[in-house]
Order: C-alpha cells, then sequence, then structure tokens
C-alpha cells in the first residue's frame, strides 16, 4: 500500500463515513415515504439476505448476517406478520424451516434493489474498465478486512 499523507487518508476516511451516513438516512427517509412505512432498515438488510428466489433456512439466513438464532427469529417473526416473508417447512426435515419473501417481501426487495442500482450506477459513472477493477480490488479489501474484524 502507498504511504498516504494525513490530508488523503482523512479526505478517504471522510467520504467513507459521508457516503455510509448518507446511504443509511436516504434508506431510513425513502421509507418513511413509501408505503413500507412499517419496515426499519434492518428489516430491508434481513429480507435482501433472504433474497427473491432463495428457499434459506433460518439458520443460513442467520449465519449470513451474523446474528444469533433467537435474534433471527424474532426479527422474521415480525416480518412475518407484516406479510414481508413467509416460513414454510422442509420437505424433508420438518424441524428446518426455509424462508421465503412474500409477493409484498418480493416488491419492496426489487424497489431496495433499484435503489443499490442506482447508487452503483452513479458511483461508477464516466470510469473505465480499469479503475473500475481498482475501485473492486478497494472494496474487496475492505470487506475483507470488515469481516475479520467483526469474527
Amino acid at each position: 500500500m502507498p504511504e498516504l499523507s494525513k490530508q488523503d487518508f482523512n479526505v478517504i476516511n471522510d467520504a467513507l463515513v459521508n457516503v455510509y451516513d448518507h446511504i443509511m438516512r436516504i434508506e431510513e427517509q425513502s421509507l418513511r415515504a413509501s408505503t413500507f412505512k412499517d419496515v426499519s432498515v434492518k428489516d430491508i438488510h434481513l429480507i435482501h439476505a433472504i433474497s427473491l428466489h432463495g428457499h434459506k433456512s433460518s439458520t443460513e439466513v442467520a449465519q449470513e448476517l451474523h446474528l444469533t438464532k433467537g435474534t433471527l427469529s424474532t426479527n422474521v417473526k415480525g416480518l412475518v406478520r407484516k406479510g414481508y416473508v413467509q416460513r414454510v417447512p422442509d420437505r424433508h426435515d420438518g424441524r428446518v424451516q426455509h424462508l421465503e419473501l412474500t409477493n409484498r417481501g418480493k416488491l419492496l426487495y426489487r424497489a431496495h434493489d433499484a435503489f443499490h442500482r442506482q447508487i452503483v450506477k452513479s458511483f461508477l459513472h464516466g470510469m473505465d474498465t480499469q479503475e473500475v477493477g481498482l475501485i473492486k480490488h478497494a472494496l474487496q479489501n475492505l470487506e475483507q478486512f470488515l469481516t475479520t474484524a467483526s469474527k
């Protein structure tokens, strides 16, 4: 890694903090102004982890989000009550429950996915293939660091 000046470090650090803050604020404001007022940003991320076509077990979703099974169960219970998620028993093992999105959950998933597509498009606007490769590399480094740090 090249040696960063204090100014470069501060610019990058501030940009990362501001981007995260803006994304969270925009997601919260968008929810409050939409037909999905009854969900939180945390709920959206759970819906995203379940995904459109997945039939993930509760255990798989809990592991993906780094949640305890109890915490996941509480959050899923609320989304089931609100009509976004349904529990489907496994055909081969009745002890296992898969999580699926309802039509309302799929609609919310698609709306949230469209927002993220806009973010990525605006972020990469005007960049060439090499620049996109550098961005991908930097983000993979960051993701690896954050994944390691959260264990």
